[in-house]
This record gives C-alpha cells, sequence and structure tokens, in this order.
C-alpha cells in the first residue's frame, strides 16, 4: 500500500500574500488603498474636476432640456408679472408637442421688441450673460418673448369686434387666465394660421404687443414654429410666487381641429 502523498500545492511567488487572509482584513487593504490614490490628488485639482464635471452637466441641461427666462414686462398679467422667473421645457415642441393653450417662450420673429437689454449690459446684465451661458440664470437679452398659443396651423382664429370675445374654429374660447378688468380682444380680426406658424396673445390682452396687434399694424402677427424655445412649465422664482403654468388647455378642450 502507498503512503498517504502528504505533499500541498506550491505556491507561486506571483499569488496574492493576502490570499489566505480574513476577508474583512482584504477589504480594509483595498479601503486604504482607495484612499491612498485619492490623496494623491491635490485638493485644488479635485475642486477643479469637480467644477468642470458640474459646468458640463448644466451646458447639457441647458441645451437640451430646460432653460431659465425673466417676464421683463406686464404683457402676461395676471399669469406671469414683470420679474417673475419661469423655466422652460426645451423638449417641447419635438418630444411633446406643444398645444392650445400652452404658455410659450419664442424667439422675436420681427423686432418685436425694440433694442437690447444686451448692448450696453450693465455690470449685473453681464454676471447675468455669464451665467446664462450654462443654464444657472435667466438669459438677460431681449430676443425671446412669451405668450400663450392660441391659434396652431390651419386654425381658424377670428374676434369680431374689440371688446368681445375670442373664437377658434367657430367655438367660442372661456379664457379665466386673461386679465379680467378687459376684455379677451384689442382689436379685430380674421385669420387663418398658415402651415408651419402658430397665432400667439398675450394674457394682458390690452397691453401686449402680440399677434393681434401686430396684424392690426398691417405687420405679420404669425409666429414660425421653429422660432419657438420651449412651453414654460412653471414659475420658480420669487418662491412665493412658485406655480405651475398648466391652466390655458381646458379653455381650448372644445375647440374642434381645422377642416
Amino acid at each position: 500500500m502507498n503512503a498517504p502523498d502528504d505533499s500541498r500545492p506550491a505556491v507561486s511567488d506571483t499569488e496574492d500574500p493576502a490570499a489566505g487572509e480574513d476577508p474583512s482584513s482584504q477589504s480594509g487593504r483595498r479601503v486604504a488603498e482607495r484612499g491612498r490614490r485619492r490623496q494623491r490628488m491635490p485638493l485644488w485639482l479635485d475642486t477643479l474636476v469637480t467644477m468642470a464635471v458640474a459646468l458640463v452637466i448644466a451646458v447639457l441641461v441647458k441645451t437640451f432640456l430646460i432653460q431659465p427666462f425673466y417676464i421683463p414686462s406686464g404683457s402676461m398679467n395676471p399669469t406671469l408679472l414683470t420679474d417673475d422667473k419661469i423655466i422652460v421645457s426645451k423638449l417641447s415642441p419635438g418630444v411633446f408637442d406643444v398645444q392650445r393653450g400652452d404658455v410659450i417662450v419664442f424667439e422675436d420673429p420681427a423686432d418685436w421688441i425694440p433694442g437690447d437689454a444686451t448692448e450696453n449690459p450693465t455690470a449685473q446684465v453681464r454676471l447675468m450673460m455669464v451665467l446664462s451661458m450654462v443654464g444657472l440664470a435667466p438669459d438677460p437679452s431681449q430676443d425671446h418673448l412669451v405668450k400663450r398659443l392660441i391659434g396652431l396651423p390651419g386654425d381658424h382664429v377670428v374676434c369680431e369686434e374689440k371688446g368681445a370675445a375670442l373664437s377658434v374654429n367657430g367655438v367660442e374660447l372661456d379664457e379665466p387666465y386673461i386679465n379680467s378688468e378687459t376684455p379677451a380682444c384689442q382689436v379685430a380680426f380674421d385669420v387663418t394660421v398658415p402651415d408651419g406658424k402658430v397665432w400667439v396673445m398675450g394674457d394682458n390682452r390690452y397691453a401686449s404687443a402680440d399677434s393681434a396687434w401686430h396684424e392690426s399694424q398691417g405687420e405679420n402677427g404669425f409666429v414660425d414654429e421653429d422660432d419657438i424655445t420651449g412651453r414654460a412649465e412653471a414659475i420658480f422664482w420669487p418662491a412665493s410666487s412658485w406655480d405651475r403654468l398648466n391652466d390655458g388647455r381646458p379653455s381650448f378642450e372644445h375647440v374642434p381641429d381645422p377642416s
């Protein structure tokens, strides 16, 4: 009978010397090693990397998701007051369609607003210009407007006379969001919205240079769909005025599609 083999497998010089250690001991070694690696990065470099990552995230958010804007006038009173700050979703139009009754922000279609706050900027405006580039402050430029979307392409929008109610595709609208001290129409008009265009009006109808007003001046009152920056979702500042901006769609729920 052969004697039992008492030999043991040879241990390679390249094996982990801690292979036989307690798992908790190995975990402690790994934590210590990670700590030593992290300590190799100077504090100033760690701070710089963190700021750079935050900056990239802010730029991506502003470019593709949301952007803040501020309200420079009273044309949307009482829904929006002067100097209110709003959050605008850039997923609409695009991922989500804009609808009648939405509050939208769009690029100035034809010099509707004279002047530009950034032509001779103050120190505060300069700071806001820099911060707005990365989405950390509302855009101080005057090349964007905010109005309520009233007519989509093909819609027949009518106001029979000054002071009358507004109708879309033959349905008279009940508009609880407009300034209750004034009627719905400051001028009479009868338009059909062309393809690729929209018709917009301010909630403060008698103090808004909107589609109706520009049309009455013999100008083009329509806004290109491609000029729509996004849909206003909420007032975020001042905090006491925080509110969702979703009160307009019910006024159009009985409006049929254009024939």
